[in-house]
């Protein structure tokens, strides 16, 4: 993976020391060099099971990383099973995912850290009841993944069900590359393993003070001195793989980094914007080339999709003019159409813009850039002076919901 920085930054604060005493309190750090026996210890319990579909019930930090890698890899030949991810009280969401798949051929995962996640057990429990009608052994049918002691491990171990904890001190956003993340993608038949080294690349390189270090901080230096100039922080992927991807971004800068500065009453953040080329070249980008100049912009580009798909070399009456897209391969297309974006904004020179490119689309892709947006996100808070790692804003939204349904059940 490659980052190319296309803006000027006069002054960088080392803030290497600041995220290597972190790592005595945030776990995200430490895991990709965790020990996976417990992952193959858990995946032993599946053998001789027929499972067509993998079916999360989780939201948020709990959901989202896990479908940024699942549909970053789901037309790899090696995966075995479907995912299917039910994050929504949606009535009318619900009811059609649940037809779309066999109920007696999948296995449903429970994501919560505190096991009080008031959309996660409201799905759990119509999940539940429809199995029952099914005359099933349940204790073949759900995991419980969430924090050691929790009352929802409490429920699952007196039910018989099976549970994995969550490494400790691991907030939602930041634990994909956890227990929440590996055990679903390890049983869909995804290399965990291949994830980790891959994130474990990107690890030894910052810690070891090597090129991504420097790149890191030059970008999170000038994202958190330019907030208020440029407050706006776009990711144009162009990969419909990434889809997933820059939702999990827009969740890790939003909770992350939209807060009070710990030593003030200043608001500050960046606000993430996720966008997919070239369809949003045809929605956003007049916006970004013509409109206020309050944005940077991150596109990501992918140097091999793995395919020769080419267009056809068909002429066409009235359409001459287009001929020489024949026998282009659409990989060739979609990064031309990337490169001629960059090329137009740099050409403004006043919209800071800077370029990841991947090199493959596997595992160790993948868990390059998840971690890489990991570090991004705790150096930038660093600068910004807030703390990273909470959530006041939706712990107060939750607060009144949970008095809301107090109120129901007293009337």
């Amino acid at each position: 993976m490659k980052n190319e920085l296309y803006f000027n930054i006069n002054e960088v604060v080392d803030a290497t020391d600041k995220l290597v005493k972190e790592k005595d309190t945030i776990g995200y750090y430490d895991l990709p060099n965790q020990d996976i026996t417990y992952i193959k210890n858990y995946l032993k319990k599946f053998d001789n099971k027929d499972i067509e579909t993998i079916v999360i019930i989780g939201i948020g930090g709990s959901s989202l990383g896990i479908q940024a890698i699942y549909d970053f890899l789901r037309y790899d030949e090696n995966l075995t099973k479907r995912m299917v991810f039910l994050d929504s009280t949606d009535p009318l969401f619900l009811k059609e995912m649940l037809e779309s798949f066999n109920l007696v051929k999948a296995h449903f995962m429970i994501i919560s850290k505190s096991g009080n996640t008031i959309e996660t057990i409201s799905i759990y429990k119509y999940v539940y009841q429809k199995l029952c009608s099914l005359n099933l052994d349940l204790k073949e049918y759900f995991t419980f993944i969430t924090d050691e002691g929790s009352n929802l491990q409490k429920y699952a171990n007196n039910e018989g069900f099976n549970v994995v904890n969550i490494q400790a001190n691991i907030g939602g956003r930041f634990s994909v590359l956890s227990s929440v993340g590996l055990i679903p993608l390890a049983l869909a038949g995804i290399d965990v393993k291949e994830i980790l080294s891959g994130a474990n690349e990107v690890k030894k390189e910052f810690f070891n003070n090597g090129e991504i270090n420097q790149t890191l901080q030059k970008k999170a230096s000038f994202m958190a001195s330019h907030f208020d100039k440029h407050p706006n922080n776009c990711i144009f992927a162009y990969s419909e793989r990434l889809k997933y991807f820059v939702s999990w971004y827009v969740q890790l800068w939003g909770e992350s980094l939209g807060k009070k500065q710990t030593n003030s009453q200043l608001n500050v953040g960046l606000t993430p914007i996720g966008l997919i080329g070239p369809k949003d070249q045809h929605s956003f980008l007049q916006l970004i080339e013509d409109g206020p100049r309050d944005k940077s912009i991150t596109f990501i580009k992918v140097n091999d999709f793995v395919s020769d798909l080419k267009v056809p070399d068909i002429k066409m009456k009235f359409l001459e003019g287009l001929d020489n897209i024949n026998n282009l391969e659409f990989e060739t297309i979609i990064n031309m159409q990337a490169d001629s974006i960059v090329e137009s904004l740099l050409y403004k020179s006043d919209i800071p813009v800077d370029i990841i490119e991947i090199d493959h689309i596997n595992e160790r892709s993948i868990g390059k850039l998840i971690y890489y947006y990991e570090l991004l996100t705790s150096l930038v808070g660093e600068f910004l002076g807030v703390n990273t790692y909470n959530q006041p804003g939706v712990e107060a939204g939750k607060k009144i919901l949970k008095t809301k349904l107090q109120n129901i059940l007293k009337d």
